[in-house]
């Protein structure tokens, strides 16, 4: 059986594939969305990752409907005590920003969706720089006292407020960041190392990227003058044309056939190796798609491996 991995420095132990919800009640209905909660779970995940806002931007949509499913789904399996469940605030449209009154009626709302009484993971989802770190972090840890979150997380925030945030917590004795969310990928690496994942490193903070598969660019479906029917494809296009996308997908392609991996295996198991990091998030729409993604419980990439991948995506 896969070995779990604790999350920062929280009482918290995950899956090494974080599942993403985003694709629930957007580009898989509630029956496959079942279904692909049931397969990853079937194969020891765990660590199921949302937010209020999912599937927000879709006409007809209102915010909340991957939580929705979440919450039917774990209802109908009776498994609440057996998963992590990761949600987000301060994108939902009745939702928006950071004040301590909206992360708390955020918060309230996403548990009555989730149709749970606590929040395993709560993070900021995009930090608000105008709101004082002190209202933020303020304001979850009364959620935290109340029972209604575990533990709380931070997104899409910038080394200078995260540094600020922890040292508040600290002075205070109130919650701490456990983990970070930032968008991290084989093309996309300046959004995270530097700054901000030494920072991470220095705090003991668990880093679980998001974008991991660079739009589906790291499946390997991807590319130049090949066009892919996809929600996401414009994206994931624009790096097949790069020269950076081409040195990746070769790397990929050269690791991939000597392990007789996906593509998606390989570019996760990269990320799954990079100091601070435990589990990337990956989503399927469909239950075909899952083997390539949970494959990075189980693949280890030699320090050569990394390393040719790693150069590669300079």
């Amino acid at each position: 059986m896969t070995s779990l991995r604790k999350l920062g420095s929280s009482d918290l132990e995950v899956f090494p594939l974080s599942l993403g919800g985003n694709v629930f009640g957007w580009t898989a209905d509630e029956q496959t969305s079942f279904a692909v909660l049931d397969a990853y779970t079937a194969a020891g995940g765990n660590f199921i990752d949302t937010a209020d806002s999912y599937s927000a931007w879709i006409e007809g949509n209102q915010g909340g409907e991957s939580e929705t499913i979440i919450g039917k789904w774990v209802k109908a399996r009776g498994n609440r005590s057996e998963v992590v469940i990761a949600t987000k605030v301060s994108q939902h449209p009745e939702y928006q920003g950071l004040s301590a009154a909206n992360i708390k009626a955020a918060a309230d709302a996403s548990l009555r969706r989730l149709g749970t009484d606590h929040i395993d993971l709560y993070y900021t989802h995009f930090d608000k720089p105008e709101v004082p770190v002190e209202e933020i972090i303020g304001a979850l840890d009364e959620l935290v006292k109340a029972g209604k979150v575990r533990h709380i997380a931070a997104s899409n925030i910038s080394p200078e407020r995260l540094r600020a945030s922890l040292d508040f917590s600290d002075r205070e004795g109130l919650a701490r960041y456990v983990a970070v969310q930032p968008h991290y990928n084989l093309v996309s690496r300046d959004t995270y190392e530097g700054p901000l994942q030494d920072l991470v490193a220095r705090e003991g903070l668990s880093a679980v990227p998001y974008f991991s598969l660079a739009s589906g660019f790291l499946t390997g479906k991807y590319r130049p003058g090949k066009t892919v029917d996809s929600a996401r494809a414009e994206g994931a296009q624009k790096h097949a044309e790069s020269e950076r996308g081409q040195k990746v997908l070769a790397a990929l392609d050269e690791i991939a056939a000597a392990h007789e991996a996906p593509v998606a295996t390989v570019a996760l198991a990269w990320l799954a190796a990079q100091p601070t990091v435990t589990a990337p998030i990956a989503s399927a729409r469909t239950v075909e798609q899952l083997p390539a993604l949970l494959g990075v419980a189980e693949l280890k990439l030699t320090e050569a491996e990394v390393a040719r991948l790693t150069e590669a995506s300079a």
